[in-house]
C-alpha cells in the first residue's frame, strides 16, 4: 500500500494535524500528495493508501473524491506503531556533491537517523551561496521524506541547514536555532525532536585508521546501554578534516572512532555507522 507524507503548511491555519481528526472524517490532501498519487500513479476513487505527518503513528485513507486541483480521503482506521530507531542521533556531514549526498541522506533516514547537520570544511567539495541553499535544503529534505515513505519510518529526520564546521563547533548549533525547510518546520517542534536540542550523552568522530588509536572509545558501550541514548556523529569530506578541524572537535568532546582499517567514503561512512551502533545496541543489556 502507498504511503504518503502530510506535510503541514505554516501558512494554512486552518489545517490540521491528522492527530486532531476523527476515523471517518474526510481529509482535503495536500497538492504534492494529490500530484503523485492521483496524476502520477493514476490512483482512483476507492484506492486505499497510507498517510503519515511526522507526529507519531499513520492513518489508513481511501480516496473518495478527485477534481482538476484537489483530492479527498477519508481516515479509515490509525496505527500508533513507532518505527524509529532506539537511539536518537545527529549526523553532522560535511556536504559531498550530487549522488553521493543524495544516497548518505536516503539510507541514514532509512537507518532511523533523527537529524543531518550539513556542514561546510576546509577540506570540502561543496560551498552553498545564499540564494542556492532553500533550494537544496528543500531537495534534500524531500529526499529523505521520500526514503521515509518507502522505508516506513514515519517521523522524517530534520535535515539542518549548512554551517561551516569551524562555527558548528564552536557554537554548538543546536535545531532550534538552524533553518530547516518549511516541509518540517512543524513537525520540529514536536517534543520526539526536543532532544535534539540538547547535550548528546556522546560524541563520535569518524576517524581515518590510525596506528595506537582505540577502534571504538571505552565510553561508547555504557552510553548504548542507556534507555534511549543521543549519539553525536562528526563525518567529514573525501579529502578528511584539517588538521585545525580535528583539533576543534576534539577540544568540542568528539571521540575518534574507527570503522575498521579501512577509509570509508564520505556517504559509506554514516551508514556504517548507523548500522554499527544499531548493532551495538542488540547486545548490550539495557540500563
Amino acid at each position: 500500500m502507498r504511503r504518503f507524507f502530510y506535510a503541514l503548511s505554516n501558512e494554512d491555519t486552518q489545517q490540521k494535524k491528522l492527530s486532531e481528526l476523527s476515523i471517518g472524517q474526510n481529509l482535503m490532501l495536500t497538492d504534492t500528495i494529490t500530484h503523485h498519487w492521483c496524476r502520477v500513479l493514476r490512483a482512483d476513487v476507492g484506492d486505499e493508501g497510507i498517510i503519515f505527518d511526522g507526529f507519531g503513528g499513520e492513518y489508513q485513507v481511501q480516496l473518495t473524491a478527485i477534481s482538476k486541483k484537489q483530492a479527498t480521503a477519508t481516515l479509515q482506521s490509525y496505527t500508533s506503531e513507532d518505527r524509529s530507531a532506539g537511539i536518537t542521533s545527529k549526523i553532522a556531514l560535511v556536504m559531498s556533491r550530487g549522488d553521493r549526498m543524495d544516497y548518505a541522506i536516503q539510507k541514514t533516514t532509512e537507518l532511523g537517523v533523527t537529524a543531518i547537520q550539513l556542514l561546510s570544511s576546509h577540506h570540502g567539495e561543496v560551498n552553498l551561496k545564499p540564494v542556492q541553499v532553500d533550494k537544496k535544503l528543500a531537495h534534500w529534505q524531500q529526499i529523505a521524506i521520500a526514503a521515509c515513505e518507502q522505508c516506513g519510518l514515519n517521523r522524517p529526520p530534520l535535515i539542518l541547514a549548512p554551517i561551516s564546521i569551524k562555527d558548528w563547533l564552536a557554537q554548538n548549533h543546536d535545531s532550534n536555532s538552524a533553518t530547516l525547510s518549511s516541509l518540517v518546520s512543524k513537525i520540529s517542534q514536536d517534543i520526539y525532536y526536543q532532544s535534539l536540542a540538547g547535550q548528546a550523552d556522546i560524541r563520535l568522530q569518524m576517524s581515518v585508521p590510525t596506528a595506537g588509536q582505540p577502534a571504538m572509545p571505552e565510553i561508547l558501550p555504557p552510553v548504548l546501554a542507556k534507555e534511549r541514548p543521543y549519539v553525536e556523529l562528526l563525518i567529514g569530506p573525501e579529502g578528511g578534516l584539517s588538521r585545525d578541524e580535528c583539533t576543534q572537535a576534539a577540544q568540542a568532546g568528539f571521540h575518534p572512532w574507527q570503522l575498521g582499517s579501512r577509509i570509508l567514503r564520505t556517504e559509506t561512512a554514516p551508514v556504517v555507522a548507523l548500522a554499527t551502533l544499531q548493532a551495538l545496541r542488540l547486545v548490550i543489556p539495557t540500563i
